[in-house]
């Protein structure tokens, strides 16, 4: 059964994301980061032109679908971007028609939600696309994803910099949602040990000094950086990508031409399909 919490403001929130069990073989980013790459500036924030997108709870109120409200966060980021403040929203339809493929979901069956693997989720939105049933051009099938190292700050800023995005997988301490937050504005930081029982997968796609910009049940927050390298380490459950979408290799390689090994990138997720 997922846990379900009550936030202050009366909203329900569930949680969804299963704990990794062995650790999958995974492209990992600093292996294409090159020392011309410029260093990230001090602060940046990709979500200005997709709010209408973020402020979506995407079922996971009612249902342990986290990690496909969260990916559907980020298609959000990732279009309101490339398409001038037009971010894509699904229907609440199509989210759960997503959390049945990946999670075994049976709508109107509670006992079948059980939630769904970061993995298996990315995986599927690489090779399938975030919504099968969609006609070609819209299914917005990703290039692929690296997996980013939580303790290491500057590679955290420069996958946030290039690609609009950190797709960050933990177990939540019960401090963060004992009480839980009721608006944006919130901050989480090292707050005891994680918690199996509240597994989670939230959309960053920001960064200031004090940490990483993030989305969660359609508000807004900063995870401390000291946070993301306790909560989001392998050790302690976590996981830690970035996701790679066609439109961010374009505007990234603008900005930093010569800093990433691209043709190696792009070969080595051609040799995954």
């Amino acid at each position: 059964m997922i846990k379900s919490i009550t936030l202050p403001n009366g909203r329900s929130a569930r949680f969804g994301r299963h704990r990794p069990v062995t650790e999958r073989p995974q492209l990992r980013l600093k292996n294409y980061l090159r020392k011309s790459l410029p260093s990230p500036p001090d602060a940046v924030d990709y979500s200005t032109l997709a709010m209408a997108a973020l402020t979506e709870v995407y079922e996971n109120d009612t249902l342990g679908d986290c990690v496909i409200a969260a990916q559907a966060h980020l298609v959000g980021i990732f279009t309101a971007n490339a398409n001038a403040g037009s971010p894509v929203i699904f229907t609440d339809d199509q989210i759960i028609s997503r959390y049945s493929a990946i999670g075994g979901y049976v709508p109107g069956d509670p006992s079948t939600d059980n939630g769904c693997s970061m993995a298996t989720a990315l995986y599927s939105w690489q090779f399938i696309g975030m919504m099968p049933d969609h006609p070609k051009d819209a299914k917005h099938k990703i290039a692929g994803s690296l997996s980013v190292d939580p303790s290491n700050v500057e590679e955290m800023q420069s996958a946030i910099w290039l690609f609009e995005n950190l797709d960050i997988g933990m177990d939540l301490p019960d401090a963060w949602v004992n009480p839980s937050p009721s608006a944006s504005g919130f901050t989480w930081d090292v707050a005891g040990p994680p918690d199996p029982e509240n597994g989670h997968d939230v959309a960053g796609f920001g960064y200031n000094t004090s940490g990483v910009i993030f989305d969660t049940w359609g508000m807004i927050g900063t995870l401390t950086w000291a946070a993301i390298a306790e909560y989001a380490q392998w050790a302690n459950g976590g996981e830690l990508y970035t996701v790679i979408s066609h439109d961010m290799i374009e505007r990234a390689q603008q900005i930093a031409p010569n800093g990433f090994n691209w043709q190696q990138l792009l070969a080595d997720f051609a040799s995954l399909t």
